[in-house]
C-alpha cells in the first residue's frame, strides 16, 4: 500500500510538473505587449516633444519679441515726429505768460502737409529765417539725447527754431504806433495775452506795413523781451516770416502736468472786418451777383436795336 500510495504522490508531482513550468513559459508571451507598451509610450512620448517644441515655435520669449517691438516703436515715433506731432521746449521768457521758459509744447504738423497756413492768432513754431537766432548759445546734447530727439522722444536742443503769435498774414496791413494798439487793416486788437505791465509796442513801433503773398508778421506776447518780427525790418524778408519755414501750430502745453492747457485763438482776432479778404468780399459777391443782369439787358437791347 506504501509503494502505491508513494507512486501515485509521485506521478501527481509529474503531472502537476506541466503547470508549473507553464507560468514560466507564459512569461515571454505576456512580456511582449509590455515590450510593446514601452515603445508606444515612446512614440507618444515623441509625439508629446514635437507639440511641444510646435507650441514654444508659435509662443516665442518676450525678450526675443522686445527687440522687434522696440523697432516698432521708433518708427512710430519717427513718423509720427516727421508727419503729424512734434514736441519743442520753450527756450526763452518771449512769450510769457502764455508759455514760460522750460514748458514743453506739442507741434501740430499734419495741416501745413495739406497746404494750410498759419492764422491770425496762432502760436506757431519756425526756422530761423534770417539769423534771428544769431549770438544765442546753443546747448550741446549728449549721444542719446542727440537720438532720441531725431525719433521724437524729446525736444531737440540744436534745432534753431522760434516760437511766435501770428498777427498778420498774407494781403493784410499791419501797423502799431507808439501809445497806441496794433492793428490788422484797420482794427485795433484787443490783446490779454500781452505780458502784464508791457505795452503793444512802445519798444518798437512800426508800419504800416503790407504783408505779402507767402509771409506772416509774428510777435511775442512778452512784447518788451521779444526781438520779433519788429526788430528784423532790414533782414532779407523785412521781418516778415516766410510760411515756407513754419514748422506748424503750437497747440498744446503738455509739459508741465501743471501747466497743461490748449493754445487756443484769441477772439480778438474774430472781430468783424479784420479780415481784409472778408472786407473785399461784399463788393466781389456784388460785383459777381450784378454781371447777369447786366449782360441779359445788353442782350434785350441788342435784340430791339436789330429788330429795329
Amino acid at each position: 500500500m506504501s509503494d502505491l500510495a508513494d507512486g501515485a504522490r509521485s506521478e501527481q508531482e509529474r503531472s502537476a510538473e506541466p503547470s508549473d513550468v507553464a507560468p514560466s513559459a507564459a512569461e515571454p508571451s505576456e512580456a511582449e505587449p509590455s515590450a510593446s507598451g514601452p515603445e508606444s509610450g515612446a512614440d507618444s512620448g515623441t509625439d508629446g516633444a514635437d507639440g511641444t517644441a510646435g507650441k514654444k515655435k508659435g509662443n516665442r520669449p518676450f525678450w526675443k519679441e522686445l527687440p522687434l517691438l522696440i523697432g516698432i516703436a521708433l518708427v512710430l515715433a519717427l513718423f509720427i515726429k516727421t508727419f503729424l506731432v512734434q514736441a519743442f521746449s520753450i527756450p526763452s521768457d518771449s512769450m510769457q505768460n502764455t508759455l514760460q521758459r522750460g514748458d514743453r509744447v506739442l507741434v501740430d504738423k499734419l495741416t501745413p502737409w495739406f497746404g494750410s497756413e498759419p492764422e491770425r492768432g496762432e502760436v506757431v513754431v519756425f526756422h530761423d529765417p534770417d539769423k534771428w537766432l544769431e549770438g544765442e548759445p546753443t546747448p550741446t546734447p549728449n549721444a542719446a539725447q542727440k537720438f532720441l530727439s531725431f525719433v521724437g522722444l524729446m525736444p531737440s536742443a540744436e534745432e534753431k527754431d522760434l516760437i511766435k503769435r501770428t498777427i498778420a498774414v498774407a494781403g493784410d496791413t499791419v501797423e502799431c504806433k507808439k501809445g497806441g494798439p496794433v492793428e490788422v487793416n484797420g482794427k485795433a486788437l484787443t490783446e490779454p495775452y500781452v505780458f502784464p505791465g508791457n505795452s503793444a509796442c512802445d519798444d518798437m513801433p512800426f508800419g504800416p506795413f503790407k504783408v505779402p503773398d507767402g509771409k506772416i508778421w509774428v510777435m511775442g506776447d512778452h512784447r518788451q523781451d521779444s526781438a520779433d518780427s519788429r526788430y528784423h525790418t532790414d533782414d532779407v524778408n523785412k521781418g516778415f516770416v516766410p510760411v515756407s519755414q513754419v514748422v506748424g501750430r503750437a497747440v498744446v502745453v503738455a509739459w508741465p502736468v501743471n501747466r497743461w492747457s490748449v493754445l487756443s485763438v484769441p477772439d480778438t482776432f474774430d472781430q468783424p472786418g479784420i479780415s481784409a479778404a472778408a472786407g473785399a468780399a461784399p463788393g466781389v459777391l456784388g460785383l459777381a451777383g450784378a454781371v447777369p443782369f447786366v449782360l441779359r439787358r445788353r442782350r434785350r437791347l441788342t435784340a430791339g436795336r436789330t429788330a429795329g
